[in-house]
């Protein structure tokens, strides 16, 4: 099943409980909007999904596009005003240096090819351009993990956490949530940080958002030297 194919089935229900108006939006998006700052000109928001944080960010005074390979999700991004491209985040349809910023929320575990994507946002980012990432935290938060909602102690489970790929069935997958819909992709802690670091970015910023005992999001920015 392609990565376009997956989110298409799941757009309108994951616009209602993951995005759109769900109170769970607000924190990455709030974050986001931290980290980038002042706006500065265009503004690359790459998995757009339904286009929910592309207005906010456009709001704020960004030049937003937005990318994604799912055209059911795209279509509720048009429907809010967005200016969207289909496309993927592993060969961006973009010339070198045509954004001041990049945006990216929740993806990782969504790409096939997560270095590739960082490669290519590095690559359209104009120089000294951030580039803001906020995700779930590869600590607590995937195959090797039951944490459910994020609340409460994550039960960890053995053998799972140092296996990179994409896993469709494993102990950190609940019956109900997102995951258990159309399956992820899992980095370790190290490989997904060096993929921005191989890929040319500077860390500027790290944070664990919220005040759980034990966080289910990492936001970071990163600047083109």
């Amino acid at each position: 099943m392609t990565t376009n194919a997956r989110y298409d089935a799941v757009a309108g229900w994951y616009d209602a409980n993951l995005a759109g108006e769900s109170p769970l939006a607000a924190m990455p998006r709030d974050v986001a909007l931290r980290l980038l700052g002042k706006p500065a000109g265009r503004l690359l928001d790459v998995g757009c999904g339904g286009g929910s944080h592309t207005v906010a960010f456009g709001t704020a005074g960004w030049e937003v596009v937005g990318i994604d390979v799912s055209e059911a999700q795209l279509e509720l991004a048009r429907q809010r005003g967005c200016e969207t491209v289909l496309g993927r985040a592993e060969s961006l349809p973009f010339e070198d240096g045509s954004f001041a910023a990049a945006v990216s929320l929740w993806t990782h575990t969504d790409v096939d090819d997560w270095p590739a994507a960082v490669r290519e946002i590095h690559r359209v980012l104009q120089p000294a351009g951030p580039f803001v990432y906020v995700g779930v935290h590869p600590c607590f938060v995937g195959p090797h993990s039951l944490f459910v909602e994020g609340k409460g102690v994550p039960q960890l489970h053995a053998d799972w956490y140092r296996r990179p790929g994409r896993y469709e069935q494993a102990p950190g997958i609940s019956t109900t949530g997102l995951r258990s819909r159309v399956g992820a992709t899992h980095l370790p802690l190290a490989k997904f940080l060096q993929s921005f670091v191989d890929a040319g970015f500077r860390l500027e910023h790290v944070e664990e958002p919220g005040t759980r005992d034990y966080p289910t999001a990492l936001a970071l920015r990163w600047r083109q030297p």
